[in-house]
């Protein structure tokens, strides 16, 4: 529905029998949740913060408890100009979206109140207190008061999660105050949480209503389509376009290995034997072309179980782990960061918060404290448990059994879901017989006779058609005669009428 789409990837399977669509299931990847609290110059926030604030009704926005939308620190700079007409439409089309699939009234107004539960903890700053520790800034008292009753919990309990870490050792509890820092990073990380596992809560709820109805042994074809961010290089580019790259790295690798094997295939089906050898005697080439995605993330995971490593520690742990690998080289400036040679050019990264992001921690006591709301969607949210991918799996057992089994479960890093998850993506890839669509914009003004060169070719080498060329022209794996170049495309021959020949 919006332009935001590749905040995330997503595979739907959409399962036929017997010629008709009987069920669908999506799969999501890599919510890019770290912008609800964060937006680089010239970036949004996602279009759900948008509809609400511009499109929703007066009389509905004041039971949500929404104010003014230039009031909310979360929606980031250049407000006037995220305003369009549109947005009205749009929160319609949502609203009658869900009903359409199938979402109860309750579940739509919790939805919306937590939603705006999360702007409003945004706005609740903090001030340093003379005898260590902070509190809440006197002025966003009152968002406090507003987050804390759109949330459905004490605005006292809600307080200390804030202020402060709980912790018991050996039956005795432990009370650490945050600094400012550290009351900020509480704030952000329940708000990134929240919106996360709500994303995640919504894509199970659509599959519950859309699974069908398919008899027990009746025979199910699937057709399944993978819609996923493409290549990334941005002015800065953080942890998540390095988990996207690493993304399309794998996606790279799959579709040179099954363009080229097909080749092989068909050649060997042919009876053209010296074109098979050639593609084989080159297969050390592919394979150096392909072994860019490197154990970064493993070494990530390592320093971040380490308490005193840090972003710069990070960095010297890359460095020393590769620094014997072409594709890998440190950046210099002040800030930690390295670069990498992808298939479709140089990135740099900064190394900033990758730790902080990878470890995605949110105070201990929040997950207690949300599990006993009073609003029924956010107890659900945390009373979930998440898989090894990062698949979020209502429960549907005791709260006390919830609670034990989250404090003695080690919870897993944002990378490892990660990896596991394009792990189980790319098993699903190599299982099915695929066909891929490249999208290439002539321009970004979306504008018909328009074409830009540069934009173009940037897509090219992005969507990594220039690197199937390269390994084309040194392994020679294929040469068309002239008459099967004329035969595939003579169609773009711009005077049809002439007569075909290599003169011509």
């Amino acid at each position: 529905m919006n332009q935001n789409s590749s905040r995330f990837g997503k595979y739907i399977q959409l399962r036929f029998s017997q010629g008709t669509v009987k069920g669908a299931k999506i799969n999501e990847y890599l919510l890019e949740k770290s912008r609800v609290s964060h937006q680089d110059s010239g970036e949004r926030n996602f279009h759900v913060f948008y509809y609400m604030l511009f499109g929703c009704p007066a009389e509905e926005r004041e039971v949500y408890g929404l104010l003014q939308p230039s009031m909310y620190r979360y929606i980031g700079e250049g407000l006037e100009k995220s305003y369009s007409g549109h947005w009205a439409d749009r929160y319609q089309t949502l609203c009658n979206a869900m009903r359409m699939v199938g979402f109860q009234a309750q579940e739509e107004l919790d939805l919306k109140t937590i939603l705006s539960g999360v702007l409003s903890l945004g706005n609740i700053m903090f001030v340093t207190q003379e005898a260590g520790g902070v509190s809440v800034d006197g002025e966003a008292c009152g968002w406090l008061k507003a987050a804390a009753g759109q949330f459905g919990v004490q605005e006292e309990d809600l307080h200390n999660c804030l202020v402060c870490t709980l912790s018991v050792t050996r039956g005795e509890t432990i009370r650490r105050l945050h600094t400012q820092q550290q009351a900020e990073d509480a704030r952000d990380s329940i708000a990134r949480v929240v919106y996360s596992r709500m994303f995640g809560w919504i894509v199970t709820k659509v599959n519950e209503l859309l699974a069908g109805d398919v008899h027990c042994g009746a025979t199910v074809q699937e057709i399944g389509i993978l819609d996923i961010f493409g290549f990334e290089n941005f002015a800065v580019n953080r942890f998540e376009q390095l988990c996207i790259n690493l993304a399309n790295e794998q996606l790279q690798n799959f579709y040179n290995h099954h363009i080229f094997l097909m080749e092989q295939n068909h050649y060997l089906q042919e009876g053209i034997q010296q074109d098979a050898v050639t593609f084989s005697n080159n297969q050390p080439i592919l394979d150096l072309f392909l072994a860019r995605p490197l154990g970064i993330l493993s070494i990530l995971d390592e320093q971040t179980s380490f308490p005193q490593a840090s972003d710069m520690t990070f960095v010297e742990k890359l460095d020393v782990g590769c620094k014997t690998n072409l594709h890998f080289e440190r950046a210099r400036g002040k800030d930690p960061g390295f670069i990498i040679h992808h298939y479709a050019g140089k990135v740099q990264y900064t190394a900033v918060g990758f730790l902080e992001k990878n470890r995605d921690t949110v105070p201990m006591n929040i997950q207690y404290l949300f599990i006993n709301s009073v609003t029924s969607l956010l107890s659900l949210l945390f009373a979930a448990s998440i898989s090894r991918t990062g698949t979020l799996t209502p429960a549907q057992r005791a709260k006390a059994q919830i609670l034990q089994e989250t404090a003695t479960s080690r919870k897993m890093s944002v990378g490892a879901q990660f990896r596991r998850s394009l792990g189980v993506l790319m098993e699903k890839m190599n299982s099915a017989r695929p066909h891929f669509i490249r999208c290439i914009k002539p321009n970004n003004e979306k504008l018909p006779g328009v074409f830009h060169p540069e934009e173009v070719l940037r897509q090219l080498r992005y969507n990594g058609l220039m690197e199937t060329l390269r390994i084309r022209r040194d392994g020679f794996s294929w040469r068309p005669s002239f008459q099967e170049f004329v035969d595939r495309y003579g169609v773009l021959l711009l005077t049809p009428q002439v007569a075909v020949s290599k003169e011509r």
